[in-house]
């Protein structure tokens, strides 16, 4: 699931505005972002924990050429999982459905709104549910065995 996806799935709990959605997730990325940078340690409950961690100088080795460099002593994100989530992804735990979200109505044809979708869709190439067939043809003629026995 990519951002835009992300979006359009939060958008049912602001009533399919999307616009509102996009505010809600970025406000939560920003705050993170400038909070673990700032070396706090942001948590939420049951879903995880992201810090700031500081990563030691140390000796690494390019594996190409064996040639062994000192790498600087630099600070990275790191992300602990909950409980909770371990618990869903390990399916310890069922997913229940959201009790938030409202059900987004689907859009007409009609309008213009609409007409960019038939456009959208006319471009797209049509997806077929049937496995592909082979057009009918000759066999190949069957090889004879090589050799005298």
């Amino acid at each position: 699931m990519n951002k835009a996806q992300l979006i359009e799935a939060i958008s049912g709990y602001y009533d399919g505005s999307k616009a509102e959605a996009t505010k809600a997730l970025n406000a939560v990325v920003e705050t993170i972002t400038q909070k673990t940078a700032a070396g706090e340690k942001v948590a939420i409950t049951g879903f995880g924990v992201f810090e700031k961690v500081s990563r030691a100088a140390r000796m690494v080795r390019n594996p190409r050429t064996g040639e062994r460099k000192k790498a600087k002593a630099t600070a990275v994100p790191r992300f602990r999982a909950g409980s909770d989530l371990k618990a869903y992804v390990s399916g310890a735990k069922k997913l229940q459905k959201p009790t938030g979200q409202k059900a987004v109505p689907a859009k007409t044809a009609a309008g213009p709104a609409g007409s960019s979708a038939r456009k959208a869709a006319a471009k797209a190439p049509a997806k077929s549910t049937s496995p592909a067939k082979k057009a009918p043809g000759k066999k190949a003629p069957a090889k004879k065995a090589a050799g005298k026995r």
